[in-house]
């Protein structure tokens, strides 16, 4: 959900200056003299001594009673959003590192991000995944996994979920030291073109 928020505001913002800047440029290097081709009358920049905005612009509803709160409260939406979407940067449930226990009392660290890798490449090495996404993360002080796999067409979920709880997360367990390892798995189909028979 995260990741798509951003995409989203880095595309809108991107789009918006990229917009802002193709004006400027067409303005402040007198393209439409140069080039000879005409720009529409509400362009907002007609030649290189143009400003972004003008003093009639900037004075226009000053006098207005609804201009200062509707400016003061536009200014305060847009403060709020960028900062939750600061604090959403900042508060991630992924684990970074797992301690383990390696029996010289000090332990070792493991990135999370590691441990993710080897999840996703052992569930595509199994029979019936073709491909696949792991994510570990912490909830409640416990370290969980969440993965979504795409199965082929003759895989039975009942039986690649099965296995892969008896292998795949057997192994991760072990290999971490957990005892238990919550995980939650999605499973998706993955489309393939229907084959001609001739």
């Amino acid at each position: 959900m995260r990741t798509t928020i951003n995409r989203i505001l880095l595309g809108l913002t991107g789009l918006v200056l990229l917009a802002l800047g193709l004006a400027v440029l067409i303005g402040s290097a007198d393209l439409q003299r140069r080039w000879h081709f005409t720009l529409p009358s509400s362009w907002p920049f007609q030649g290189p001594n143009d400003v972004l905005l003008s003093a009639h612009d900037r004075t226009l509803y000053r006098s207005r009673d609804w201009w200062w709160p509707t400016v003061l409260g536009g200014l305060g939406v847009l403060f709020l959003g960028a900062l939750w979407w600061l604090l959403a940067q900042a508060r991630t449930r992924r684990l970074r590192q797992l301690r383990i226990d390696s029996g010289d009392g000090q332990g070792v660290l493991i990135r999370g991000r590691a441990v993710e890798n080897v999840l996703a490449a052992e569930c595509e090495s199994y029979d019936g995944v073709e491909w696949a996404g792991a994510a570990f993360l912490r909830k409640g002080g416990t370290p969980q996994a969440r993965m979504v796999l795409g199965l082929a067409p003759h895989a039975t979920p009942v039986e690649v979920v099965t296995g892969l709880d008896s292998e795949v997360l057997e192994r991760a367990r072990t290999s971490t030291g957990l005892d238990v390892l919550p995980t939650e798995a999605r499973l998706r189909a993955v489309r393939h073109r229907a084959r001609r028979v001739t």
